[in-house]
Formats: structure tokens, C-alpha cells, sequence
């Protein structure tokens, strides 16, 4: 079995995505596709499954997944212990909201800044990524609600807001065009809804509560914590959906999906920098941090 095998499959099935990954590993899509099939064919097992939509894992693929995580943060940390200098490791966690759309922001801006940093990224709902940086398995956690362990602090660093998204039809286009769209209206619609765990899951708890709606109230037509797949769903008219203003503003630039947003009713969510409250981070890390704080404008300084 060679590494290069797992991390190929690892980045695949955190990501969601055969192109996505080759994307992050600066690697050709048909070479990722090799190095997950040359892996199924040792292990004699199927891993993944492929739709024409999605990829799902199967329960041998999972349980591959976790330990091929385990052996990774593992050569991580060896690499980090016998490092000369010239490569510093940060080890990150973020949550779903932050690794689809603030990391893309955030790293590509750091590394040209510092080339020799080497980054590990977890990902997982924000409730996994609070529990891995108690753990120590990270170093700094972006999560997308405020960790409940007496063990880290947060910090605020990004504030969002929750809007609706709606597909591109009717009667939703004619809402859209005559400003004629309310809560009451959009609601008759099927709504699709984060899974437990999420701070996305939270902040649209918040705005219904605030708009005088709880979950009964709603035709709940699916749930899933991947904001892509819900922006999917929506677009081929499965339902409706709240979700933050940062996940839906691809969609919208591309016409894909109608967005409606409440200022009257309190939709914002707060993404937060988390760490343990008596780690000693790196050099490295500690700067990070200040270029995150710097990046968001967060008036605070280590």
C-alpha cells in the first residue's frame, strides 16, 4: 500500500469529490481515479460509490477512511518532529462552511506569503472539530458555532447571515421580481435542512425561532450537512433551503439559485477560531492566527 494511494482516497472522500481533489493535491483527475481504484484492488473491497451526482462510501470505505486519516496526521507529525526549518506544519480543523469557502480564501493568500508552510486540514460538522482540538489531533479549529468545552476558547472572526435560496422558477422568480416574497410564502414549499451538529443547523434554528417558525412548522423534505449537495437539491427543485449568505453566493453570481434575505428577521451566525485554552502553538500557528485576524480585519492581536 503506498501513501500516496491514501492520500489521494482521503482527499476524495473529505472533499466530496474526484475533481475537488485534484484540485487541492495539484494532481491530474485520472491519476486521483487510479490511485483510488490501485487501492480498492489491494484491499479487494469497493469503497466508494459513484452517481452522476454525488459519492458515496460504503461501510468498508469508511472504516478504510478513518485509519487512512489516522496514518496521515501520524506521518504528520513525524514530518513536523524531523522537520529542519524549512517546512512548517499547521494543523487546521474547520467545520463545513469555513473549509468549502474561507480556507479557498485564507490559504492560497497565506502560502504566497509563506511558502514553506504545510497545511493539514480536517474537516467535519463544527461539533467533530471542537472534539478533535480537545483531543490535540489539531491545532486550530474554524467552526461555525461556539464550542461548549470548558477546555478552548473562540474567538469571533467571520460573521454571516442566513438567507433562503429557492430554485430558479416560478413562483419563486415572480417573488423575486415584484419583491412580493415573505416568509409565509416560501415556506410553503419543502424545505431542506442541516443535520444535528452543524452551526449552520443553529443559526437556522435561530431564524425561524426569530421569524416565529420552529422545525413542525416546516415540510421537512431531506437533511444533509453538505452545503453543496443542498445547493444542488435546491437548484433541481427539490425544496428550499436557509443557508449561510457565504455558501450561496457562487450559485447566485451564476443565476443558479434566487436568494432572499430578511434583514427584519436576526439571521446572522458567527464562525469562530478555536483553540485550547493551555496548548503552546507554534510559531508558525501563532502567526496564522494573526494573518486570519488581519485577513477578517478581527481588531485583536497575540
Amino acid at each position: 500500500m503506498e501513501l500516496k494511494h491514501l492520500v489521494s482516497y482521503a482527499s476524495v472522500v473529505r472533499l466530496g469529490s474526484f475533481s475537488r481533489a485534484a484540485e487541492e493535491l495539484y494532481i491530474a483527475q485520472p491519476t486521483i481515479s487510479l490511485h483510488v481504484r490501485q487501492l480498492e484492488e489491494e484491499l479487494q473491497t469497493k469503497l466508494l460509490i459513484r452517481t452522476t451526482k454525488n459519492i458515496e462510501l460504503t461501510e468498508k470505505g469508511r472504516e478504510v477512511y478513518e485509519c487512512a486519516m489516522s496514518i496521515l496526521q501520524l506521518r504528520d507529525r513525524i514530518l513536523e518532529k524531523c522537520s529542519d526549518g524549512e517546512t512548517r506544519i499547521i494543523r487546521l480543523g474547520a467545520s463545513t462552511i469555513p473549509s468549502a469557502y474561507i480556507l479557498p480564501e485564507v490559504l492560497p493568500a497565506y502560502a504566497k506569503r509563506h511558502p514553506s508552510t504545510y497545511f493539514t486540514i480536517d474537516q467535519g460538522d463544527s461539533r467533530s472539530v471542537a472534539e478533535k482540538l480537545t483531543e490535540g489531533v489539531i491545532d486550530i479549529g474554524l467552526i461555525g458555532m461556539k464550542p461548549s468545552s470548558s477546555e478552548l476558547s473562540a474567538e469571533p472572526f467571520y460573521e454571516d447571515t442566513v438567507v433562503i435560496i429557492t430554485p430558479v422558477r416560478e413562483p419563486f422568480l415572480s417573488m423575486k421580481e415584484n419583491g412580493t416574497a415573505t416568509l409565509q410564502k416560501l415556506f410553503e414549499a419543502p424545505v431542506i435542512l442541516r443535520e444535528e451538529g452543524s452551526g449552520s443547523l443553529k443559526a437556522a434554528d435561530a431564524f425561524l425561532a426569530n421569524a416565529g417558525y420552529s422545525e413542525g412548522d416546516l415540510q421537512v423534505a431531506a437533511r444533509t450537512n453538505d452545503p453543496e449537495a443542498i445547493k444542488n437539491l435546491v437548484a433541481q427543485g427539490l425544496g428550499i433551503s436557509m443557508i449561510s449568505s457565504k455558501a450561496a453566493e457562487n450559485y447566485s453570481r451564476e443565476n443558479r439559485l434566487l436568494v432572499f434575505s430578511f434583514p427584519e428577521v436576526s439571521g446572522s451566525r458567527t464562525l469562530y477560531i478555536a483553540t485550547r485554552k493551555h496548548a503552546v502553538l507554534g510559531e508558525r500557528a501563532r502567526d496564522f492566527l494573526r494573518y486570519i485576524r488581519q485577513f477578517y480585519a478581527i481588531p485583536k492581536g497575540l
